[in-house]
């Protein structure tokens, strides 16, 4: 299930303005190639904005199913909405920003 926009933005504001620095860091390590890092930071918070980093983690290591496990814990997109990772994770940004910084 895709929730809306408004929902997401509501489940975001409510977190803490450090998980959503570390999601930024989290996706900037990825695009950088550094799984491990990203990996370890995504592990360590709970919110859905994490939970769809690290689904994409899983589908970059070509692990189908824990990606499609961390795809259905974040609510926030499916495993086949993305085929490219890297897009994926630019919208990802965009999300984190728009959600963080609503006009």
């Amino acid at each position: 299930m895709i929730v809306s926009i408004d929902y997401q933005r509501d489940r975001v504001l409510a977190y803490k303005n450090k998980d959503i620095s570390s999601c930024k860091l989290a996706v900037n390590f990825i695009l950088d190639d550094d799984w491990e890092k990203a990996h370890a930071i995504v592990q360590e918070i709970d919110n859905d904005i994490a939970q769809w980093i690290h689904a994409v983690l899983h589908k970059i290591e070509g692990d189908s199913g824990n990606s499609r496990y961390w795809y259905a814990k974040s609510s926030m997109a499916t495993y086949e909405k993305f085929e490219n990772p890297n897009k994926e994770l630019l919208h990802i940004l965009e999300q984190i920003n728009f959600l963080a910084f609503p006009e």
